[in-house]
């Protein structure tokens, strides 16, 4: 019974690394499911509306960020593909690459702390200036919850190229686990602090909580021996950020924040131009889907160092069938867990349950799960490429958000959500996925016949 469900999970794609990150998704997906219960249940219909907004401003981070943390999994990756740990923590392979695996660590670490520190400040004027414009009359206490989700925001920005950096070097299962552990502090202390009364503070005291442990998950255990050595095995031989990284950087850069405009755009509108209530419902949908998605994309995101090394060592016959089952699998489990969910959300509005008010009215949810489906499939195209050290995708996401982001506003004011959801469709099936598709085919083909 046994070697037959282990015989099933390898069929599909699941090894130990998936299975913690699918576990992980799944509490992240559950228990936002779940919390939609607990928002529905303890906030306001306005409060719930600020409470999907907050999101939304939150992805700001995007712009500070820049891509940079997938950007480290891959240089790591590749560095360490030469090296090797003994048991006594030491690090053997040629200097050489010891030394730049160790100057990409230090700048990891020096640059998202700076850069952490000015994106809480960026966080508080923002969230201060758009909910003080848009949100008078509503009597709603939101100062204090922002001002703590602002540093738990900052805070996760510093530790997450960590994060990325222990992905690239192997210790991908590992990392697994920190993640479990934090969305499972994070999910129960939230329904906890909601119970409590705390409303809007719920999920940002949740969220402080919950990412001190990421550090102390770090700080106080033998995963800060890895850091350790490999910060003291600088020499000559670096990463130079100017000459390797930011020619990549500036391309990745620009497609995230393009997708800040095509994935975080539909709340901060709705709620300025529709009410805090219409935002409420499109937030839960789309809280809903990125759960959904980030559960498929798991096949994908744990397999990032595994595809990098291939490429470091040209095998190029074992990476395409390697992707080719990876991204078939993921993009199956979307696609059913996709359906499954609008079935669910049908039948509890067939039932008249009043949960199922606070999604979308059905053609704007199929519209905004359809687009669901085709991004994971953009997705999975996106990192093969991206895992070659480079961005073609560049021109793709630019015309992307600006057509979205358009599409958005004279759509969105004459058609209303409807209006939003129907053009956002359209675009992601019709424009973004074809695209996508012959840029794959046709820069594979270029990359691996240099």
């Amino acid at each position: 019974m046994i070697i037959t469900i282990k015989k099933l999970l390898n069929k599909v794609g699941i090894d130990g690394a998936v299975a913690l990150t699918i576990l992980t998704r799944v509490i992240q997906a559950g228990g936002g499911i779940i919390s939609i219960i607990f928002v529905s249940r303890y906030l306001s219909p306005h409060e719930i509306g600020y409470y999907y907004t907050f999101s939304s401003i939150l992805a700001i981070q995007i712009f500070f960020e820049l891509g940079l943390s997938g950007i480290i999994t891959q240089y790591t990756a590749y560095e360490s593909a030469h090296l090797k740990w003994t048991d006594n923590f030491e690090l053997s392979g040629e200097i050489h690459y010891q030394s730049r695996l160790s100057s990409l660590l230090i700048f990891c670490v020096k640059w998202f702390a700076i850069i952490a520190a000015i994106l809480f400040f960026a966080l508080l004027y923002a969230g201060f200036t758009f909910f003080s414009n848009y949100g008078k009359g509503l009597n709603i206490e939101w100062k204090g919850a922002w001002i703590i989700l602002c540093l738990t925001t900052s805070l996760n920005l510093f530790i997450d190229p960590l994060l990325a950096f222990f992905d690239g070097l192997g210790h991908v299962k590992d990392m697994s686990k920190i993640r479990l552990v934090q969305k499972t502090v994070y999910i129960v202390l939230m329904f906890i602090f909601f119970i409590c009364g705390l409303k809007l503070y719920s999920a940002a005291l949740a969220s402080l909580i919950a990412i001190c442990v990421n550090y102390v998950q770090i700080i106080f255990t033998r995963r800060i021996k890895y850091l350790k050595v490999i910060w003291g095995a600088k020499s000559e031989w670096v990463i130079s950020y100017y000459k390797e990284i930011f020619p990549f950087q500036w391309r990745i850069a620009l497609s995230w924040i393009s997708g800040y405009f095509i994935f975080q755009l539909f709340n901060p509108i709705l709620f300025a131009t529709e009410g805090a209530v219409v935002a409420g419902q499109m937030g839960m949908s789309i809280a809903a889907l990125t759960g959904i998605l980030s559960i498929s994309m798991s096949w994908i995101n744990t397999k990032v160092p595994f595809l990098s090394n291939l490429i470091s060592k040209r095998d190029y016959a074992l990476l395409d069938v390697n992707f080719n089952r990876i991204a078939f699998q993921a993009t199956g489990i979307n696609l059913l867990i996709t359906i499954c969910f609008i079935v669910v959300v049908q039948t509890l509005k067939y039932l008249h349950i009043s949960l199922a008010d606070r999604f979308l009215t059905f053609v704007p949810l199929v519209c905004m799960c359809l687009a669901s489906i085709t991004n994971q499939l953009i997705y999975a195209f996106a990192t093969y490429l991206r895992c070659h050290k480079k961005e073609p995708m560049l021109i793709q996401s630019i015309t992307m958000g600006l057509l979205v982001c358009a599409s958005t506003f004279v759509f969105g004011r004459k058609f209303g959500l409807i209006g939003i959801t129907t053009s956002y469709v359209f675009l992601t099936c019709i424009v973004a996925l074809p695209w996508t598709i012959y840029l794959f085919i046709t820069k594979k083909r270029a990359w691996h016949n240099e």
